[in-house]
């Protein structure tokens, strides 16, 4: 059974673009924006990711953290986060959080079926609960969305 609003965050590690293993279990104590996009440089993900590291001030100052999260090594997130000028944080799953969620799953396009991430957000409280997901997410005017969801908190 996936992971859904009120459960706590399981205590996972992910490997930031920058090779460093990122402990989820240590982040608790302020707020977390997790959100997890099917493929580094592809135009949605990227606008994303832009979008995320424009509001990155603003998530600080209202006390959160900002972790981009996809199934690429960390090595493309690097080139990816380089390429783009990105401040919002990489990481790369190894699947455990991905699948603890329901994310990866089947997808299709252009009549192709194939096994891919679905676009989706979750803000974790400070006290390590799941407070907030969004599935199937639009692009245009999440992060603001997401943004105005952890200054509500």
């Amino acid at each position: 059974m996936p992971l859904s609003e009120g459960d706590r965050l399981p205590a996972l590690m992910l490997t930031g673009a920058d090779g460093e293993t990122i402990d989820l279990a240590k982040l608790r104590g302020k707020p977390l924006v997790l959100y997890f996009y099917p493929k580094a440089d592809t135009p949605g993900c990227t606008r994303e990711a832009q979008d995320f590291s424009e509001l990155a001030p603003a998530f600080a100052k209202a006390g959160a953290a900002v972790i981009g999260v996809s199934r690429d090594e960390p090595k493309k997130l690097a080139k990816f986060s380089g390429k783009y000028d990105l401040t919002a944080r990489l990481a790369s799953d190894a699947g455990e959080l991905s699948d603890a969620f329901g994310f990866w799953g089947e997808k299709s396009m252009y009549g192709r079926t194939f096994m891919g991430m679905e676009r989706a957000t979750v803000l974790v409280d400070a006290d390590g609960r799941i407070a907030r997901i969004w599935r199937k997410v639009k692009v245009p005017g999440h992060a603001q969305s997401v943004l105005d969801a952890v200054a509500s908190q």
